[in-house]
């Protein structure tokens, strides 16, 4: 495939999800560039991703079409999981309002994350295929050959396409967003430890639960968090009397673990709750359309640094964890 039918490829307006694997500077740049001034010469609004030093790399490379490029950080890019969904989404349907496309080089932040936090944004670039396959958008996303091999193979199931040279190659290993999160979901919850904090929820009275919330919770958190904790663990309790299935048991403790360190809080019921779009996985589209599920969890999603969920013939356990200062 030559790079004119790549630039002819790129610029049909359909979605695209790309890996961009590279092993150093020329193999990020024979990747990268190519992306960036096929959008320029479309006139799609065109955002590159990245880290200080690579950003300077696409500057020097593009030169005075480095104009036409959006730099962002990529520490502030990629923040929050559903948070970076929810704002690349709302970009991408407004960039389409205005008749354009957007075209994003963006390189995900790998350093530094705990497991859980890799797992969550792992979990994000599966969803980005659901989210934003309507919306026309070109995503392009580089993979240095130095992260985890873990976390490279994860990348070739997320991305539908890999980019090697001037070719688009489909991805053997590719999975649906759905599996994808099935298999995110595959392994238990560590149990709650044995000091947590118990109440059982016998109705849904709402402001007694949270004030055992926030007795449980002030000495921790600061008060911006608390506040968002408690909007999050009432839509998961109504949600658990509304779907599943008495007992209601509400749990709380702090996780210590070094970098991961969260105020956690489990809700469990007997009952099995239905997916029914991913739980809460995929925002829901700027013009106010309904969210991916029935429960409302979405909302939820945002609100916590994390939500992981599991349910089956046990019945089903929601636990929001609020990182710690």
């Amino acid at each position: 495939m030559s790079a004119d039918s790549v630039s002819a490829d790129l610029l049909s307006g359909g979605f695209t999800h790309r890996l961009l694997p590279f092993s150093g500077a020329e193999e990020f740049l024979g990747g990268a560039v190519p992306f960036l001034r096929a959008g320029l010469d479309a006139g799609d609004r065109v955002l590159a991703v990245c880290g200080t030093g690579h950003g300077m790399l696409l500057r020097d490379a593009l030169g005075p079409a480095a104009a036409g490029v959006e730099f962002t950080e990529a520490a502030a890019w990629y923040a929050h999981p559903s948070r970076s969904l929810a704002d690349c989404l709302g970009v991408a349907c407004e960039t389409a309002r205005h008749g354009r496309r957007l075209r994003v080089l963006g390189e995900p932040v790998w350093a530094t994350r705990p497991p859980l936090e890799v797992v969550e944004w792992q979990r994000a670039e599966a969803v980005l295929n659901e989210a934003l396959r309507d919306t026309g958008a070109a995503i392009m996303c580089p993979y240095a050959a130095s992260l985890p091999a873990s976390v490279v193979a994860a990348g070739r199931r997320t991305h539908p396409e890999t980019v090697r040279g001037a070719r688009a190659l489909p991805n053997p290993g590719f999975v649906s967003t759905a599996a994808y999160c099935a298999r995110c979901d595959r392994e238990p919850l560590p149990p709650p430890p044995d000091g947590a904090e118990t109440l059982e929820v016998e109705r849904p009275d709402l402001y007694w639960l949270r004030v055992w919330v926030t007795d449980c919770a002030q000495t921790t958190l600061p008060g911006g968090d608390l506040q968002r904790l408690l909007v999050a663990v009432t839509e998961v309790v109504t949600n658990a009397f509304r779907h599943g299935e008495p007992p209601v048991v509400l749990r709380t403790w702090t996780d210590a673990s070094p970098g991961a360190a969260a105020l956690v809080c489990e809700v469990t019921d007997r009952g099995r709750w239905e997916p029914n779009g991913g739980f809460g996985f995929v925002p829901p589209k700027p013009d106010g359309g309904p969210p991916g599920d029935r429960f409302g969890l979405w909302a939820v999603r945002l609100l916590c640094s994390f939500v992981q969920i599991r349910t089956g013939r046990n019945g089903t356990a929601v636990r929001l964890r609020i990182a710690l200062p």
